[in-house]
């Protein structure tokens, strides 16, 4: 493990600290000894449970991520990948141990000693759905049609995690129709009706929504808003609406291993946004992505300096709906599309036949104040410091209080997925 150093210079050094990356394990995602080991032991913040299962779920979404990236090399990325680890969290309540394990592994739960994991997720999902976060999440689990449920699987489904499963009628346009229904009604009309078909065999189908709009605590000028250059490439380029702050008050750091510079900007509700942009336009982001974990993230939350820097961010609006059952099947989760026993559930054998994910995210000029918070003092610089967000980059959306990762994406085009 490789110790990276985020610094921050006015021609001398302002400040300094060490963070631990994962890059370089196997297959691109950071084992679970130390993901989620020694760091624990020493910051108070993960010794709460909420937060440390937070950092659990969010180590699994940063999986979720790597797998998703990986197979999507030339395209926009966009997950929110809470709602996923909430569907499965759910399922594995109706599993035996064999398969409650491979579930708990992916999630990182085999790393919590938490005797009530489901009873301090109900904890985690009441904080992040907090009115003030305009966070909109939710997952269910659908079965195949008539199939006889046991009521001791969805009284604690209910209680923890505030949901009910539902048994298809076999009419895939009723069921497609009642489907689209229930996402409206979580997202408040914000994700679009889906038209693709549902499989026409379903034993358990997974589903995870989640709608996302960000207010910034200091809002930009929309008179400062214009169309400028995005960088594909060192060739290409495309003009889209670029926000612009010549005043930005943001906390920013170089981290000089990973060669990208890293800006944080507040939202309302206790929330935040990181950035990851590349010191150039063509480099692969391959490295940052592996470096990605709750604790590494966490560790730049502390480390990032307040400064006052010319800010541009492009204005954008992303949207996903697709399976990311084969992310999941490569995340050693095989098992639960071959042979799981889910015997919890149902006295019929049934496996995972498709796991649905359905996400909305945007920001544009809208915000809180006009005026950057009293509570920010930027450092003072001896050069202008600019923060372009006009080429590929990384963004994670964080909840300051628990640290959950709500939403992550790779925008290589801002114009859209």
């Amino acid at each position: 493990m490789q110790a990276l150093m985020l610094l921050l210079w006015t021609g001398a050094l302002l400040g300094s600290g060490s963070c631990q990356n994962n890059a370089g394990s196997p297959e691109g995602s950071p084992d679970h000894e130390t993901t989620a080991g020694s760091v624990e032991e020493e910051d108070p913040f993960f010794k709460v449970p909420v937060n440390k299962l937070a950092a659990a779920v969010s180590n699994f979404g940063y999986d979720l991520y790597r797998v998703k990236s990986s197979s999507s090399p030339a395209a926009n990325v966009l997950l929110s990948p809470l709602s996923v680890a909430t569907a499965l969290s759910a399922l594995s309540l109706g599993a035996e141990q064999r398969t409650e394990s491979s579930i708990h592994r992916a999630l990182y739960y085999d790393l919590i000693t938490n005797p009530d994991i489901h009873g301090t997720y109900k904890e985690l999902l009441a904080s992040v759905t907090a009115p003030q976060k305009n966070l909109k999440t939710a997952s269910r689990i659908v079965f195949e049609k008539k199939l006889r449920i046991k009521s001791s699987f969805v009284a604690p489904l209910e209680k923890s995690y505030g949901t009910r499963p539902r048994v298809l009628t076999g009419n895939s346009r009723t069921d497609l129709q009642e489907i689209n229904n229930w996402v409206q009604a979580q997202t408040k009309g914000k994700i679009a009706r889906s038209t693709r078909d549902l499989p026409s065999e379903i034993s358990i189908l997974l589903l995870g929504v989640a709608y996302f709009k960000g207010q910034w605590v200091t809002k930009f000028d929309p008179k400062k808003t214009s169309l400028q250059d995005f960088h594909l490439d060192e060739e290409r380029t495309v003009r889209v609406p670029m926000m612009s702050d010549p005043k930005a008050v943001l906390r920013y750091g170089l981290d000089s291993d990973l060669n990208c510079k890293i800006a944080q900007l507040p939202l309302t509700g206790s929330m935040s946004i990181i950035f990851f942009l590349p010191l150039r336009a063509t480099q692969n982001l391959t490295m940052i992505e592996e470096s990605l974990t709750s604790e590494f993230i966490h560790d730049i939350d502390r480390e990032l300096k307040t400064v006052q820097a010319v800010l541009a961010v492009p204005k954008l609006k992303l949207s996903f709906e697709g399976e990311v059952s084969k992310s999941l099947q490569d995340m050693k989760l095989q098992s639960l599309f071959d042979s799981p026993d889910f015997s919890k559930i149902t006295g019929k054998s049934i496996k995972l036949t498709q796991v649905e994910h359905r996400a909305g995210f945007e920001w544009n000029e809208d915000g809180a104040g006009t005026t950057p918070s009293t509570e920010l003092q930027p450092a003072r610089l001896t050069f202008p410091l600019d923060y372009h967000l006009n080429q590929p980059f990384i963004f994670v959306l964080r909840d300051t209080d628990t640290g959950a990762l709500l939403f992550i994406g790779k925008i290589l085009d801002p114009r859209g997925t």
